[in-house]
């Protein structure tokens, strides 16, 4: 387990990079023991993950439409967030020297690693709202997006930061990731039967 001031330096520089400072970078370990280190980024994710699955397993619930119970429908949430976290990283993996971007590779799943914490917990206080207000109504929803809009343009500002090739490179970095994510996303959420009918 990381100490509290490995944690702190790799969230710090994450938040750089998204601020589009390059010298994030030397706050990251890029090591190879910094390249699996940086999957805790999940468990620092977690808590707030959580409130999003209760949040919306709650919702489901509510809806009625026997997909299971709350329990069921939070360890599917789970699990589906877990590898739509990893498994678009894997795919990376695959192409990366393909895509000119091995030389790149650990930097980028570290960077987005402990960026992807940073995400979360913006996402949050929206859930939070709706965990406990579940009649929010609209205004809650357009927060939502927003901040979810917000996290793309830091998610674009930190792969173009990592990756050094230009805009228009990280541009297409971003969005075939952000791509697989939604496929990996929507796969999942049909093979864990979260798919509602109508």
């Amino acid at each position: 387990m990381p100490s509290a001031d490995y944690i702190q330096q790799s969230l710090s520089g994450a938040a750089r990079l998204m601020a589009g400072k390059k010298d994030g970078l030397r706050l990251l370990d890029i090591s190879a023991d910094g390249f699996w280190t940086s999957f805790f980024a999940i468990v620092i994710a977690l808590p707030a993950m959580t409130v999003g699955w209760v949040t919306l397993a709650n919702e489901i619930a509510f809806q009625g439409d026997g997909i299971g119970s709350r329990l069921s429908i939070v360890l599917r949430l789970a699990a589906i967030d877990m590898l739509a976290w990893i498994v678009p990283l894997g795919l990376l993996a695959l192409v990366a020297r393909m895509a000119g971007i091995a030389n790149r590779f650990v930097h980028f799943v570290v960077a987005s690693n402990w960026g992807g914490a940073i995400y979360v917990w913006v996402m949050l206080p929206p859930s939070l709202v709706r965990l406990f207000w579940p009649d929010a109504g609209e205004s809650v929803t357009a927060v939502s997006l927003g901040l979810f809009f917000f996290t793309m343009v830091l998610s674009w500002r930190l792969t173009n930061a990592v990756l050094d090739k230009g805009p228009a490179f990280a541009t297409g970095v971003f969005s075939a990731m952000f791509l697989a994510s939604l496929v990996v996303l929507f796969t999942l959420q049909g093979v864990f039967g979260l798919v509602q009918a109508g």
